[in-house]
């Protein structure tokens, strides 16, 4: 693929769907999410609770922007290019539809959208695209654009996973527990999706078997967490389902690895530390988990991979290395 030149002024663009920045944001934020359709007072009363629980705000943003900035500094300590980078959200301030016209009034050349998940679905990525398209329609001055749909196999990614899993399978072990089963999580989606042809099931796959590729054998399984309220079939086995035949063969401890997320927020701060834990507890399971990626070297690294290697102009690009066979 085409790399940028050392001339270029060349921004890059953050995506996710964004979260509450404070409890009286949680209502507004749960109605744009759910594309404007009402959200029951119950419902609004668990999501400001559990937000509360978790220090009373979503940190996606905050770590979102601290990823933009190591991120930067990466780019711009390895390439002689200029590079600037953005954070724009899909469903909560700062809107992608906001940050775009500030992106092309810097006066960029290039503009390398780049999704803060490695995974490609049409419904959070493609979401995300969409976004950014519409975005760019209005403005008088529209750079050369490149999409990164999917970067889950990029090496320094790998990497990163799996020395956490190492990290983490130490922690255990200090504890005394050892040889735990090791329960590889991400978030559900809707069954239709992935039967429609949506790669985000092959590609979490893809992931996890290059990481278990860099680790000794280990009882790995694939659990979903964090579905959604609706009755169509979603993406399984859930992980509360695993856990409970985890707990009935008398195992002591499970390893936890959200490795479908890169940062912490809600699906990792409340669903897995506060109720999975419990979930785990109740069974006799000691339930930890590794660390988010976050700002992690090797993540920043991986990100910085995924950027260099974005097609031009206009062009949407798959990063890293050869793809593991699905498991």
């Amino acid at each position: 693929m085409s790399r940028i030149s050392e001339d270029e002024r060349t921004a890059v663009l953050l995506t996710a769907v964004g979260g509450p920045n404070s409890l009286d944001e949680v209502g507004p934020f749960l109605l744009d999410v759910r594309g404007g359709r009402p959200t029951s007072d119950d419902l609004v009363n668990e999501f400001r609770e559990r937000y509360r629980r978790i220090g009373g705000k979503s940190p996606l943003l905050d770590i979102s922007r601290a990823q933009a900035n190591a991120l930067e500094g990466r780019l711009n300590g390895d390439d002689r290019a200029t590079y600037r980078c953005y954070v724009g959200m899909r469903n909560w301030r700062p809107y992608i539809r906001d940050v775009i016209p500030e992106v092309v009034a810097d006066g960029v050349d290039r503009l390398v959208v780049l999704p803060l998940t490695p995974y490609y679905s049409r419904r959070s990525v493609g979401a995300y695209f969409a976004a950014a398209d519409a975005a760019l329609s209005t403005v008088a001055r529209r750079p050369d654009v490149a999409y990164v749909e999917s970067w889950n196999t990029e090496p320094a990614l790998i990497g990163m996973f799996a020395a956490k899993v190492r990290e983490g399978l130490e922690l255990l072990a200090q504890r005394s527990f050892h040889d735990p089963v090791v329960v590889f999580t991400a978030h559900s989606l809707p069954k239709k999706l992935i039967d429609g042809g949506d790669p985000y099931e092959r590609e979490l796959s893809e992931t996890m078997a290059l990481v278990l590729r860099r680790l000794p054998p280990l009882r790995a399984r694939m659990a979903w967490q964090s579905a959604g309220r609706t009755d169509e079939a979603w993406l399984g086995p859930p992980l509360e389902e695993v856990l409970e035949e985890i707990g009935k063969t008398g195992e002591k401890a499970v390893l936890m690895v959200p490795f479908g997320f890169v940062s912490d927020h809600l699906e990792i701060l409340y669903d897995v530390d506060i109720e999975a834990r419990a979930f785990a507890s109740e069974r006799g399971l000691q339930l930890e988990r590794t660390d988010s990626p976050n700002t992690d070297p090797g993540f920043i690294d991986a990100m910085a991979a995924a950027v260099r290697s974005a097609g031009r102009p206009s062009s949407r690009s798959r990063s890293g290395e050869s793809p593991a066979p699905v498991l």
